[in-house]
């Protein structure tokens, strides 16, 4: 039950009714109702601005027309103020219908079928072998996995890939280092801090022995030509990265079906480039080739260097073709930060040049920087905040915070694990994509205002009210009793949740459901101060109250799952 559809469809029936030659839908009319932002304006307005030139009416009489004719048993009556058509919707009904379609789908409000029989991939978190996850990849990496569960919970087969950056000269210069330095025991132990280590000690001894750069040049040739040796040692070093990064995967509950990287499309680039070549889209510059773009104002996309080495654009035209034919996808997610637009650009442009229509199903998801207390991370000036410690630090303040408000809590670690991660998470999918974000702390972990663990702690609250009231499960519920403002402002936000989460997807912004849910929690919480839930004399009027408590229960608890955070049951 979508009721903003269901008003809007009663609507374009009325002006079906009043206009002759009126072609709206619902759907139509449901794209142009607004949320007044008082309530004393109604529950949806319809501006008549944009019919009037269609309608051939001036607004105020479009609006007029339309109510007279407006009937539904979801409307209590509706007004006209100026150009606008403002909607009051019957408050019981209200109440009984959208509690009750929440409890009947648990788990499942506000997912669809929409995507169904289509496959979206998302390429997304791409981090580096041989180099510590830091918190520069939390944004691709937990946008990507909440856009994943949304395009999930809306029918769709996905398919999260984690595009590894696994090629390079840095990597024959690693192998340099570590034949020369190193040892199995000291990277085993030491993980991918020792490989990091070797790196840095590397380039400090070429610049004494520039000798050194050729030596690792030479190990990164033996990687492309297959040696046995380097493949070993080089397939040996991406085990470690992984095992060491998916411990951060594993805390923040993320998971890929596919790590093909960089190498994996070493054999896979010559078809492309030569049907760039075979499109006579490649012209030679200054000895490289490249696919000139003046015409749509980017600069030359390079495909091959002079030397006849490849870009990433090439491996990424590659992976392209691949996951293409491989997955057949309606859309292709790029979730990778905003200083690649024009590489994006470029990348589907190509596509399109080569006559392939699908690249219209591909989209670059921006975001932007990360900062830490106010300062910009710089792995050259050394200030890199590794993501394992962040949350291993958010872990520890949410159990110190615990400890001090609910010692006698069960299960402290597990709760701390929950609140800790869904902290960092949620402070970093709470604004729109695109904004820099600025992490701290005191933001972060507290339990009052737009955060984490107030959204987790509105969770376990409702949690605890549906323990205490299980003498009035059985009774009848009295949907009149919840019909206050306090109730309708949180019975309007259940019922938009489905809008929200098809918005979320259109645009492939998770903040949007973060927002909601924050949003609902907020109305709940004041409901909860404004109104006794349990009422001893009342086991009707209880059983709505506690019925609208179990319909935010869920909601908070599948919007937070959304966007990957967890939801304690006690806190």
């Amino acid at each position: 039950m979508d009721m903003k559809l269901k008003i809007a469809q009663t609507i374009a029936e009325a002006a079906g009714s009043c206009f002759e030659n009126c072609s709206l839908c619902g759907t139509d009319v449901a794209a142009m109702l607004e949320v007044p932002p008082d309530k004393k304006l109604g529950d949806y307005a319809l501006p008549c601005f944009r019919l009037s030139k269609t309608m051939r009416c001036a607004p105020q009489m479009i609006a007029a027309k339309l109510g007279e004719k407006i009937e539904s048993e979801e409307i209590d009556h509706v007004e006209v103020v100026g150009g606008y058509l403002n909607v009051f919707l019957r408050r019981g009904g209200l109440a009984r219908n959208i509690v009750e379609a929440v409890l009947q789908n648990p788990g499942r409000w506000g997912s669809s079928s929409i995507g169904e029989g289509k496959t979206v991939c998302l390429d997304y978190s791409s981090i580096n072998i041989a180099k510590r996850f830091h918190i520069g990849h939390l944004s691709t990496t937990m946008i990507g996995h909440s856009l994943k569960r949304i395009y999930d919970f809306n029918g769709y087969t996905t398919v999260a890939i984690n595009h590894l950056g696994d090629w390079g000269t840095q990597f024959g210069k690693m192998i340099c280092a570590y034949k020369k330095w190193g040892s199995r025991e000291q990277v085993e132990k030491g993980g991918v801090q020792a490989m990091v280590d070797l790196y840095v000690r590397f380039h400090a001894e070429a610049e004494k022995d520039p000798s050194l750069d050729d030596e690792g040049r030479a190990w990164f040739k033996k990687i492309e030509d297959g040696d046995s040796e380097a493949m070993e040692i080089f397939s040996w070093f991406k085990e470690v990265t992984l095992k060491d990064t998916q411990r951060v995967y594993d805390l923040l509950g993320v998971t890929f079906d596919s790590y093909a990287g960089e190498s994996f499309y070493n054999d896979k680039m010559t078809p492309v480039v030569d049907e760039l070549r075979e499109k006579n889209l490649l012209v030679e510059s200054q000895g490289a080739e490249v696919v000139m773009l003046d015409d749509y104002n980017m600069p030359p996309a390079i495909v091959l260097r002079s030397d006849g080495a490849t870009l990433y654009i090439t491996r990424d035209l590659a992976a392209a073709f691949y996951r293409h034919n491989t997955y057949h996808f309606d859309k292709c997610l790029y979730v990778v930060a905003y200083q690649q637009n024009l590489h994006f650009k470029q990348l589907f442009k190509l596509i399109e040049l080569m006559g392939h229509d699908w690249y219209k199903g591909m989209e670059h998801v921006s975001f932007g920087m990360v900062s830490y207390e106010g300062r910009a991370l710089s792995t050259r000036e050394g200030y890199v905040v590794y993501l394992e410690d962040l949350l291993n630090k958010a872990i520890e303040k949410a159990r110190e915070i615990i400890e001090e408000k609910s010692p006698n809590l069960e299960n402290k670690d597990e709760v701390a694990r929950q609140v800790g991660v869904g902290a960092v998470v949620y402070f970093d999918l709470h604004n729109d994509r695109n904004k820099d974000i600025d992490f701290r702390w005191e933001r972060a972990l507290n339990f009052d205002g737009e955060t984490g663990p107030y959204v987790q702690y509105t969770h376990a609250r409702c949690c605890s009210v549906i323990r205490k009231a299980e003498a009035f499960a059985a009774a009848q519920p009295d949907y009149s009793v919840i019909t206050d403002d306090e109730a309708q402002d949180v019975l309007m936000l259940l019922s938009r949740f489905p809008e929200t989460v098809r918005k979320a997807m259109e645009q492939n912004e998770p903040s949007m459901v973060t927002r909601h849910v924050t949003q609902l929690a907020q109305a709940y919480n004041k409901y909860y101060f404004e109104h006794r839930i349990m009422e001893e004399g009342d086991p009707c009027g209880t059983a709505a109250r506690l019925n609208l408590t179990r319909a935010v229960k869920d909601v908070i608890k599948t919007g937070l799952y959304l966007i990957g955070v967890e939801a304690p049951e006690r806190m």
